[in-house]
């Protein structure tokens, strides 16, 4: 059962002011949702397989190939500044 003392432990931690309002509220409603958990924990699963998704999921990526590579000369000449084989750039301040 959750209590006040936990909500106010929670928001501490999280750095979270409440108001007695909003200890109360959330009080509420974490104990409710424990609730469901609990619920949730009596269902029998003991025949059914884990899994990571809740559909069957493929990789439909394709093969990564290398159709064309660019040589070093190809790609200096998109440099708009170049020195030494190296890309010559405005210095940043």
């Amino acid at each position: 059962m959750i209590t006040v003392k936990d909500v106010e432990h929670v928001a501490k931690l999280a750095r979270l002011e409440l108001t007695e309002e909003e200890k109360q509220k959330f009080t509420t409603q974490l104990g409710d949702v424990l609730k469901y958990v609990d619920q949730m924990n009596e269902v029998d699963t003991s025949n059914v397989e884990p899994m990571a998704h809740a559909i069957d999921f493929v990789n439909v990526m394709r093969d990564d190939v290398v159709k064309y590579e660019e040589t070093k000369e190809e790609l200096m000449m998109n440099a708009p500044d170049e020195e030494n084989g190296y890309f010559k750039v405005p210095k940043i301040n």
